[in-house]
């Protein structure tokens, strides 16, 4: 059994995959999901399904999903009774055995940081893209407002743009910079805030020959940070920024000895 939360909820059994079509039941499971392996209390499903509004019957309600989660899970192929268990104080969702693609996201990041440290970029490029290929779109089709699950989403959104930057610092340190000039244009523009992006941009930029283009990037970050945060750029912005003015050898790309 496959468990997928990295974009609109999905239940595999290896022949099939199975989606839930009723929003307050895929909310269900997905805060379930990500309290896996601990009680989801009843008072925090009410919470996730209906904010500080809930129905006259929430509890009620909440049975009743939990009873039709049960019979799509069994549907699945999975024991319905052993999956989800019913605690005194909520439910209790068990992973035993089911992979889950949360799960795999965070070693392949974890291993792609490892490999990242110890110089061994390509094998550090392929953990990052190993991440980023989990990544099917947001988190869930339905607009989900609790707690748990926007939480959740946040952190989903921005461990995939960490995976991005770990992607790009592989490739740089391969010397590959054409291939993600593009790609960090695009994502400068979606991100305008995220400084890391514009470093990593300037960076290429640099050291594809083009060091105008590289310094016309700080200037657009040093304008947007300003009009929107009325900050300047970063210490570490600032020096990489120096440093392409005075052509500082020390940002070349290292050769092998």
């Amino acid at each position: 059994m496959r468990y997928e939360l990295l974009g609109p909820l999905r239940v595999s059994n290896g022949r099939e995959s199975h989606l839930l079509s009723a929003p307050k039941m895929e909310m269900t499971l997905a805060a379930l999901l990500v309290g896996a392996g601990r009680v989801t209390t009843k008072d925090s499903l009410v919470l996730e399904l209906w904010g500080d509004r809930p129905p006259r019957r929430a509890a009620a309600a909440i049975h009743v999903y939990i009873s039709q989660l049960r019979k799509f899970l069994a549907a699945a192929g999975t024991d319905p009774a052993y999956t989800i268990v019913t605690k005194p104080s909520g439910y209790l969702l068990r992973l035993d055995g089911a992979s889950f693609d949360v799960t795999e996201f965070q070693d392949a990041l974890r291993d792609g940081r490892a490999q990242q440290a110890a110089g061994r970029y390509e094998a550090a490029l392929d953990s990052a893209e190993c991440a980023l290929s989990l990544v099917r779109g947001p988190v869930l089709e339905s607009a989900a407002e609790g707690p748990v699950l926007t939480t959740f989403a946040a952190w989903a959104e921005e461990e995939r743009l960490a995976a991005l930057e770990l992607s790009v610092e592989a490739r740089t340190a391969l010397g590959r910079h054409r291939e993600v000039i593009s790609l960090l244009g695009t994502l400068t523009a979606q991100y305008p805030l995220r400084e890391s992006f514009y470093s990593q941009l300037m960076l290429v930029l640099y050291r594809s020959g083009r060091q105008a283009e590289a310094l016309a990037v700080y200037r657009a970050a040093q304008q947007v940070l300003r009009a929107e945060l009325g900050l300047e750029p970063c210490r570490s912005l600032r020096r990489l920024h120096n440093a392409i003015l005075t052509a500082d050898r020390l940002l070349d790309l290292p050769t092998a000895s």
